[in-house]
């Protein structure tokens, strides 16, 4: 899949676009923030257990394995973090 098939089917896109906030962060945001920075592995483990207080108060929900692989999930930060 393709990290924008691979994020439409995990969910992210409920609350996340690339360039505008919607209940969570911006995807441009997010890669502005991280920017020059080697965070893939933060990131992974950050979108595993969920967890609030960097972009704001409302917490996102862990995202298990069953809603999106290693593979997917990489792909999906790396394309953020390139947006």
């Amino acid at each position: 899949a393709t990290p924008d098939e691979a994020m439409n089917k995990a969910g992210c896109m409920a609350c996340h676009a690339k360039d505008k906030k919607l209940v969570g962060p911006a995807f441009k945001d997010i890669a502005a923030k991280y920017k020059g920075q080697d965070v893939t592995a933060k990131l992974m483990d950050k979108v595993r257990k969920g967890g609030s207080g960097v972009f704001g108060p409302i917490p996102m929900a862990p995202n298990t394995p069953d809603k999106i692989n290693d593979a997917d999930l990489k792909a999906a930060v790396e394309f953020i973090l390139k947006t």
